[in-house]
């Protein structure tokens, strides 16, 4: 990665820091920022660069939408107050609410398309899939059913640094830097556990009535079983559609450094508001 991602990645990361302090990112200060990269990107002397740019002007773009909110990766007021509001048994809403929380949860999918990105045999899909899952089920129900209290900052930084780990593995850095390549099996489990944990301190944000307590949880859990599976499929059919292409090894690099880029940008976010608040 030359200067120029560094710079990009630096300036948007202390832009998420002024969000966590402010709670939001005025849109001038967005819209000035994404011409920043689009200037360079027009002006980069080769194309990883230029699409790299375009790339991050995305995501500035897309932050409009999201600030403050996707970035906290809460609860909802109105899920919650239903929650709370309610009590024994139902299945049916924490499957929803399960499904919901996985399909919106932009830091699980990133993870999963950093996983998934360079495999393309269904079965070994299936089995990575299956690593991250049993993780995060083990951590979601413990950390529910025996009230593990994590900062749920803290949690969501090291979700954001799994997603930058993914991306600089398959950008091939470790081997590049170290001569070694980390068990990416392992690495899976490992974060799934911690993606877990975070899924727990949201289910805890609902503050459940203890009636209906395990029912409710599995329900969830089988709802963000759902959610994954959905979101999976859809990103298979487009990673599909697109490896056909011979641009696909020609813009995985950059792609993927966008994505550690994103995920940058959620420990910076996180991290302040750890510290901050």
């Amino acid at each position: 990665m030359g200067a120029a991602a560094f710079w990009a990645a630096a300036i948007t990361v202390g832009c998420m820091a002024w969000s966590a302090l402010w709670s939001w990112i005025p849109a001038w200060l967005v819209l000035f920022i994404g011409l920043f990269f689009v200037f360079v990107g027009v002006f980069a002397k080769d194309d990883d660069n230029k699409t790299l740019f375009i790339g991050v002007l995305a995501c500035m773009i897309m932050m409009l939408g999201m600030i403050p909110d996707a970035f906290a990766h809460g609860v909802t007021e109105g899920d919650k107050g239903y929650i709370q509001e309610s009590s024994g048994t139902m299945l049916l809403p924490f499957v929803y609410l399960g499904a919901k929380h996985m399909m919106t949860g932009y830091d699980h999918l990133l993870f999963l398309l950093g996983v998934i990105f360079f495999i393309y045999r269904l079965k070994e899909v299936s089995i990575y899939v299956t690593l991250f899952a049993v993780g995060h089920i083990i951590t979601l129900l413990s950390g529910v059913l025996l009230e593990i209290s994590v900062s749920a900052y803290l949690i969501d930084a090291i979700i954001g640094f799994s997603i930058v780990y993914k991306a600089l593995d398959n950008m091939g850095a470790y081997q590049r830097w170290f001569g070694v390549q980390p068990n990416t099996k392992v690495a899976t489990l490992i974060f799934g556990l911690f993606h877990g944990l975070g899924l727990a301190s949201k289910v805890l944000d609902y503050k459940i009535s203890p009636e209906g307590l395990v029912p409710n949880l599995f329900a969830f859990n089988v709802g963000v079983e759902l959610g994954q599976i959905l979101a999976l499929a859809g990103i298979l059919i487009a990673m599909g559609y697109w490896r056909r292409f011979d641009s696909f090894m020609r813009h995985a690099y950059t792609v993927n450094t966008v994505m550690m880029a994103a995920g940058f940008l959620l420990i910076g976010y996180q991290l302040t508001g750890f510290f901050i608040f």
